[in-house]
């Protein structure tokens, strides 16, 4: 009864009723949880994550071909990589919080596997994968137009905000860019980072995140929307 309610949530948020809840539950099940429960390999999401990378880069490509008439084959290329990337897909699964929703072994779970860009964003694949063989191409784009290419202008920024900072600032600042860890709370198998950007002594962000490289990301990305919002 709890595992059917936790799965009508998922279904709230993402707005699709799956006809197959199978499909569904195995694209939340984690290769940890399987081994723990000493379930099949095939029963975990890797196959739907395999399917679900293909359906989204398909979309992707089309959307990008559609939505910016004059980019490159390069420059297509790049930014679909951009779109499609760990983090970015991470990012993408803030708005229905999947990682609660997440069946991970004990072990997994105990060290953060829910917060984890690199399971989050897999799990994501497997949805898009599930909703797919479930409800056809049609569902499959319109979760991904939703979910994943929205906003795509903050999310370009968000993948590149290191770098984008770095030439924001050299437009503005004599000063180099540096981050500062400012604090950590958590056990050490599940730490958040806390870190500040600044130039010279002006603190332009903050951010925090599960990896200090994450944190930094993070308070780039908060500092280009400030920058942004002063000189428009």
């Amino acid at each position: 009864m709890a595992e059917q309610y936790t799965l009508s949530v998922l279904e709230g948020k993402i707005g699709y009723r799956f006809k197959d809840r199978h499909l569904l539950k195995q694209a939340l099940t984690h290769s940890s949880y399987t081994n723990e429960k000493r379930l099949t390999k095939l029963d975990c999401n890797e196959r739907l994550e395999f399917l679900g990378d293909a359906v989204l880069e398909t979309v992707s490509s089309e959307f990008l071909y559609l939505t910016y008439p004059r980019l490159s084959e390069g420059e297509m290329t790049k930014l679909r990589a951009s779109i499609v990337c760990e983090p970015t897909l991470a990012f993408c699964t803030r708005e229905i919080g999947l990682g609660s929703f997440l069946l991970l072994g004990k072990g997994e779970d105990a060290t953060g596997g829910r917060f984890r860009d690199s399971i989050v964003s897999d799990a994501l694949e497997a949805l898009i994968g599930a909703v797919f063989l479930d409800g056809g191409f049609t569902n499959a784009k319109e979760f991904i137009l939703r979910f994943v290419l929205d906003d795509i202008e903050h999310k370009k920024l968000f993948f590149d905000s290191k770098t984008i900072l770095q030439e924001m600032v050299q437009g503005y600042y004599k000063e180099p860019v540096t981050y500062e860890l400012t604090g950590s709370e958590g056990p050490d198998h599940a730490k958040t980072f806390r870190v500040r950007v600044l130039v010279g002594d002006k603190q332009l962000g903050d951010g925090e995140g599960r990896t200090k490289k994450q944190a930094e990301q993070h308070a780039a990305y908060r500092a280009i929307l400030r920058l942004k919002k002063e000189t428009e």
